[in-house]
């Protein structure tokens, strides 16, 4: 049996940009990761979303290797009558998988979840599931989209 020590969760910073941009190319099927935009839009939007508590945004490392990472928003809801923390994206190493880093980085978004006081974990998967129902979520929607299509190149974005 392998004796390899488990993974420190802790949250992310800064220096784990190219780590998770390593991760996120791995875990994403339905869109292309662009790194200029990871870069300098949403990297550091999901960092100052972690910051400000409207989010979790975790890595685990293995030494000084990330291996892993979760990110989960938080959301304020009226059916709820409180705060949904919704775990959008969880990527770990394609070789790591199935030996507990996945798990251990859920437990720590629980946790998180508790200290905040949400009233749920929410996760959208179609890939998953049966991961998430071995760590006790149950299934109780359907996740819907609607791609927005991209604005014309001659029409500037609406303001925000």
């Amino acid at each position: 049996m392998n004796s390899a020590p488990e993974p420190t969760i802790r949250p992310a910073t800064h220096t784990d940009a190219d780590a998770v941009f390593r991760l996120l190319c791995d875990l994403a099927t339905t869109y292309r990761p662009d790194r200029t935009r990871y870069e300098t839009v949403t990297f550091p939007q999901v960092l100052r979303a972690a910051a400000e508590d409207r989010a979790e945004f975790l890595v685990a490392e293995h030494g000084t290797r990330v291996v892993g990472y979760a990110y989960a928003a938080r959301l304020p809801t009226l059916f709820a009558g409180g705060t949904v923390l919704e775990l959008l994206e969880l990527a770990v190493d394609v070789p790591l998988r199935g030996h507990g880093t996945g798990s251990r980085l859920v437990r720590a978004v629980q946790a998180r979840a508790r200290h905040a006081q949400d009233v749920e974990i929410t996760v959208p998967t179609r890939r998953a599931a049966g991961f998430y129902r071995r760590l006790g979520f149950t299934e109780t929607a359907v996740c819907l989209k609607w791609p927005a299509p991209p604005p014309p190149p001659e029409s500037p974005a609406p303001a925000r």
